[in-house]
């Protein structure tokens, strides 16, 4: 059910960057995200990153209580050339050769079919032209609505559904176009491995991942999320992992904020912002097991926007990530940029909100996470 619209100024815009050719990319069926067939299922499902989740948060926007606040632009390709800011290119030569034979599972569940090298292309360039319009001066806040996902990928490797790094190229154009220091939060529940590869060495880049406690899956993603994982030489201190127990929900993910996030960011004082978004942190997903409801991204995305107006004089970049469950990421979406907006009342009810909360135990945990930042994190000592 939508509430009735609320008035907003009229220079508060979410500058979307689309491009349908995002669609193409086909991840197939089987059980759940392998590819399988064992023979005696009669329905084999989609592979949860598919093209339906995004036809949804793309019509969400489109039709939406939030469309009069939403400007469209065209996405496009990134050219080869451009993908070696982050990614070797060894590892895009790789990745070229794949497609040029037809296709290859990279790792995982992570299939690169016919079709999804140039959607692969198509959202990194969407994500770098997001980027740029900021930079440019022609909006503060955009989106970039794009598949295949992107933060799992490393420099040198696929993962997790991702093969190029769509948030981390456009963090890279940032610093190259005269930003002094990005923050990137993702709120994506799986950890942001690869944009903290990235960076893994810079001090210009203060990476922060709030993620369920998932821990390493292997070749593809040997980063466990820990909070010792703080980053090297230059950059130490510069990577804050907040891994989450299973079931933290919106009080939980409210506390983190407030202790661990915006402190972080305050004595960080980026002059760029970039909110790495997932809704598999949601409390349907079938990819998580967290427990976020629309009001919880909400808070988030308006959290998010105050420290923009504060430290990067608005300027914001929002990159999509997961969110598997093919309605509820769509609502979920719409309560982030509602948020992002900071509008006064909901513009979209939850229709299945409802879930019970204990917040005492990831509170626990994430005091004792503050205690070790401020004990292990130099440039967090004093805050």
């Amino acid at each position: 059910m939508a509430s009735s619209v609320v008035a907003l100024p009229a220079d508060n815009l979410i500058h979307v960057f689309w491009d349908e050719g995002m669609l193409k990319h086909d991840t197939g069926r089987g059980v759940f995200d392998t590819g399988m067939d064992p023979g005696f299922l009669d329905v084999l499902e989609k592979h949860p990153e598919n093209s339906d989740r995004v036809k949804n948060m793309c019509s969400i926007l489109k039709r939406g209580p939030i469309s009069p606040f939403i400007t469209w632009h065209q996405g496009r390709p990134a050219q080869v050339s451009e993908l070696l800011s982050f990614h070797t290119q060894e590892y895009v030569n790789e990745l070229i050769e794949a497609d040029r034979n037809g296709g290859k599972e990279l790792c995982g569940g992570t299939f690169l079919n016919p079709g999804s090298w140039d959607s692969t292309l198509l959202a990194a360039g969407s994500t770098l032209s997001a980027m740029k319009h900021i930079i440019d001066g022609q909006g503060k806040i955009a989106y970039a609505l794009v598949r295949p996902p992107g933060h799992h990928a490393q420099p040198t490797q696929a993962d997790g559904y991702c093969f190029l790094n769509n948030a981390g190229l456009a963090v890279q154009l940032a610093l190259d176009g005269g930003c002094r220091k990005v923050v990137v939060l993702d709120i994506d529940v799986h950890y942001g491995n690869g944009t903290a590869e990235g960076f893994y060495r810079s001090d210009k880049v203060l990476t922060i991942s709030l993620h369920m406690n998932h821990g390493s899956w292997g070749p593809s993603h040997p980063q466990g999320g820990t909070i010792d994982e703080l980053g090297e030489g230059e950059g130490f201190g510069y990577n804050l992992n907040i891994p989450l127990p299973n079931g933290t929900g919106d009080k939980g993910y409210g506390y983190a904020m407030q202790h661990l996030v915006v402190p972080a960011i305050e004595k960080f004082e980026p002059d760029m912002m970039v909110l790495v978004v997932g809704q598999d942190s949601s409390a349907f997903d079938p990819n998580g097991r967290q427990c976020l409801t629309m009001e919880g991204y909400r808070e988030i995305g308006r959290t998010i926007r105050g420290m923009a107006d504060k430290y990067s004089n608005g300027r914001l970049l929002i990159v999509q990530e997961g969110g598997y469950h093919v309605t509820y990421s769509a609502y979920c979406l719409h309560a982030t940029l509602e948020g992002v907006l900071d509008v006064s009342e909901p513009l979209l009810s939850d229709p299945i909100a409802y879930y019970p909360e204990d917040d005492s135990f990831p509170t626990k945990i994430i005091e004792t996470i503050k205690k070790y930042h401020k004990e292990a994190v130099p440039f967090l000592k004093d805050a």
